[in-house]
């Protein structure tokens, strides 16, 4: 069986389409995973209590920039358990230690999101 050809370097403008396409890519392979799922259904949740609330508009951005962090850390979450899954099909000590700790990393900033939450709520409500 004969490998694939590399396909050639995208340089230029291309280069910024084809990003934008493997990105797309990303996103359709990460809606995939119910985490995912959670965290955008949570991100809308959040974005509607900061409504409710009235939050100020730099409150919605620094909510907005935590839920992109936890989008990006999932999804490097998920391509370490892909790349771990394919390197080692059975059960691995390392691997459930990598594993474990990608699962960490997206643990922190749900933490961090459910402070800042918390932070914004407690102005909001209990120092009017």
């Amino acid at each position: 069986m004969s490998q694939p050809k590399k396909p050639e370097r995208i340089t230029g403008i291309k280069h910024v389409f084809a990003a934008t396409g493997y990105s797309i890519g990303g996103i359709k392979r990460l809606m995939h995973e119910t985490a995912y799922r959670h965290e955008v259904l949570l991100y809308l949740i959040v974005m509607a209590v900061l409504a409710t609330i009235g939050a100020t508009f730099g409150e919605f951005i620094t909510a907005s920039i935590l839920a992109l962090v936890l989008i990006a850390f999932e999804a490097l979450n998920t391509a370490l358990e892909e790349v771990v899954d394919h390197i080692s099909p059975e059960w691995n000590e390392f691997a459930r230690d990598a594993k474990d700790l990608g699962s960490l990393a997206v643990m922190c900033l749900l933490i961090a999101n459910g402070l800042f939450l918390a932070y914004v709520l407690i102005q909001h409500l209990i120092l009017i």
